[in-house]
């Protein structure tokens, strides 16, 4: 009886073995696949979890088809490699998203040595997201503990082999369909997995490793040469040509002298541009810039022409940074001077560069790449570093950290600046972060005197980690902060930006020495907001829960004169993407409105916030693509077609802004920077 029992049970074994082969993958897969959606997204009962079994499932058993194909040792090694390889995948995005809010592309993994700088950074993340690491691990470790024990030393057949490839093959074709069918919404699962790549979206969808295949699918087209870029581009009316629906009709006031103002644009015919191109991608461009409608001048086209200015990238800084007692600098900037009360800073894909991509030049960033890198060999005709420096400005960029990081040493002087970094002829002391206040003290002289200037920083002094054990500058301001009733974090946060304040209060001080001050512009936005802060710790700056959809990019714009009388308050939304119109305009520059992603806030067209998931706030209220979504403001009504109305223009706004880098399309329609 007992040998019959153990036969029984050994052929039971086996039996529940050969199960186990073919399903381990699609197993491990669907649950580090569940770990990272609830840590990233929380518990959702949606259709996403659909998408991601049957993905998972036509991934894993296509894993387990390629490991029948070694025999029995080779399936034993190659279902060790590519189990860990899985998980050291999962367990990448789960730090990245922990630490930046969003997830890594494949383009970065190509500058992990640069992003390696940051150690202190990625323990703190490993640190914060313990337990999904550890449950991602789970498997690997059940595997090779195991692995060997509970593996058959029988191999499979050909017919097992071709079985799970078919199955891999129908699971994958079922989970298409599935997304195809999903057409509902304003922004449909169809299209985020057809027709763009909107990596938050995609994981929060699809899944890590769908998402990984949807990036290697852009990655390869995007580096495809510029005369094999698919010219099957779409010709969409554009809806910012046309009067949003629910918008209420202005009530015009007689006047007895009208002002007519005249549009931004330059003397560019796109329709005979369009007509004479044979390129069908470019032939798309132009019918498509031809129907925007461009932004109108104001009065406060040109109240700036002629100053100076100084433009600020400002790591990390937030409207929690801006405290009349601790920042007085930042507090005095921006309650007087223009203050916008509705601004906002996105975060996009590559946080800190991808920032700077947006407020320098107007332009979003193309997800799964490093834009600004990208756009160095193109024509930046209308960044202010170009456009004033063909207005004989001198005009410098200076960063207060590793010259090169990011490329900078590239795409900044093509930005139309002289740069300086650490490295290249900027003498601070080496520290981390390093200070902004050090950085602004030594190059002040080099241009304060010397006017028409305009120039450039991108400040670090703000940099994570908040904490008192590995941030310089929170450590040189912590006695300061002892008093305020938060943990370290916040505390940290707010002593590293009295660094930026203290920048600021010097510079001020060098211009009105040389009495340029009241000729001198300052404008300055964050690269993003305070990501090192986890929503706790924001809850306690701001006083009570953030709204991390929307909220938590609510900022501070800095936009002052010493020469200006009395603060001007604006409550239209804005963000980064506005800064360079803006500007533009201010300066009394000729540049073409049509061509740039932003608006200039001061002129009277619409508001349109966008994000980097395509969730956006106008003038009547907001959308989140997480949800799909329209909420409108309070007692406002508008049409059933509004949301989609603006999702398809914010969708054109994302598509020409990839294809004008793509295409270095400025150059393309005769504005060289050269010029």
């Amino acid at each position: 009886m007992r040998e019959k029992s153990e036969c029984w049970l050994t052929l039971w074994g086996r039996a529940w073995l050969d199960w186990m082969k073919p399903i381990w993958f699609p197993a491990v897969i669907f649950f580090q696949e569940l770990v990272v959606h609830i840590w990233a997204f929380g518990f959702q009962t949606d259709r996403a979890f659909l998408y991601i079994w049957l993905f998972s499932v036509s991934l894993g058993l296509f894993c387990s088809f390629f490991c029948s194909l070694w025999g029995p040792k080779g399936c034993r090694f190659w279902t060790a490699l590519l189990t860990a390889l899985l998980t050291l995948w999962f367990c990448v995005q789960t730090v990245y998203f922990t630490i930046f809010r969003t997830f890594v592309v494949l383009y970065s993994v190509g500058g992990a040595g640069q992003v390696l700088q940051f150690w202190r950074d990625i323990l703190a993340g490993i640190r914060a997201a313990w337990l999904p690491l550890l449950l991602l691990l789970l498997p690997l470790i059940w595997l090779l503990i195991f692995g060997r024990r509970y593996t058959t030393k029988k191999g499979w057949n050909f017919r097992s082999a071709a079985l799970l490839l078919l199955c891999s093959v129908g699971f994958f074709f079922a989970g298409s369909a599935a997304v195809d069918s999903s057409t509902q919404g304003v922004l449909s699962a169809r299209y985020l997995y057809r027709e763009d790549f909107i990596p938050q979206l995609a994981v929060g969808r699809f899944g890590v490793m769908t998402t990984l295949r949807l990036d290697a699918r852009q990655l390869f087209l995007s580096s495809m040469p510029r005369s094999e870029v698919p010219e099957d581009t779409p010709v969409p009316t554009p809806a910012e040509s046309l009067p949003p629906q629910g918008t209420p009709e202005p009530t015009p006031e007689p006047t007895p002298t009208p002002v007519v103002y005249e549009a931004n644009v330059m003397e560019l015919d796109f329709e005979a541009m369009a007509e004479a191109e044979k390129n069908k991608t470019l032939k798309a461009m132009h019918q498509y810039f031809a129907q925007v409608k461009p932004t109108m001048q104001n009065e406060y086209t040109g109240y700036f022409k002629g100053k100076n200015l100084i433009l600020i990238t400002a790591e990390g800084f937030s409207r929690f940074a801006v405290d009349e007692e601790l920042t007085p600098t930042l507090y005095r900037l921006s309650h007087e001077g223009f203050v916008f009360e509705n601004f906002y800073n996105p975060l996009w894909w590559v946080s800190t560069l991808d920032g700077e991509y947006a407020a320098t030049t107007s332009l979003i960033p193309k997800p799964g790449v490093w834009s600004m890198a990208r756009s160095a060999d193109n024509s930046m005709y209308f960044t202010m570093g170009n456009q004033l420096r063909r207005a004989g400005y001198a005009t410098r960029a200076y960063h207060d950290h590793t010259y090169s990081y990011y490329h900078r040493d590239q795409s900044h002087p093509n930005l139309g600046y002289d740069y300086k970094g650490v490295g290249n002829g900027l003498q601070i002391t080496k520290q981390w972060p390093e200070s902004d206040l050090e950085m602004m003290e030594v190059t002040g002289p080099e241009y304060i005197g010397s006017e028409p200037f305009h120039t450039y920083y991108m400040t670090v002094s703000g940099h994570l980690n908040y904490t008192f054990m590995g941030n310089t500058m929170s450590t040189k301001h912590r006695d300061e902060v002892a008093h305020l009733p938060y943990s370290e974090g916040p505390r940290a946060y707010l002593a590293c930006q009295m660094e930026l304040d203290l920048a600021l209060e010097n510079l001020l001080k060098q211009l009105e020495e040389a009495g340029a001050l009241e000729n001198t512009v300052i404008c300055l936005s964050a690269d993003h907001y305070p990501y090192g802060l986890d929503e706790k710790q924001l809850a306690e700056l701001n006083g009570g829960p953030v709204d991390m959809r929307f909220d938590v990019y609510h900022s501070t714009l800095i936009l002052w004169c010493g020469g200006m009388e009395e603060p001007v308050v604006i409550h239209k939304p804005c963000s980064s993407l506005d800064i360079l119109p803006t500007l533009s305009n201010l300066f009394g520059l000729e540049y073409d409105s049509r061509l740039l992603m932003g608006r200039d806030i001061l002129s009277d067209s619409p508001a349109l916030v966008m994000f980097s998931d395509r969730s956006f706030i106008t003038d009547l209220g907001r959308y989140d693509a997480q949800s799909d979504t329209f909420t409108p403001n309070e007692d406002t009504e508008v049409s059933p077609t509004y949301a989609l109305e603006i999702m398809e223009e914010v969708n054109n706004k994302f598509q020409y802004s990839k294809l004008i880098l793509e295409q270095d399309y400025y150059r393309k329609i005769g504005l060289d920077t050269d010029q």
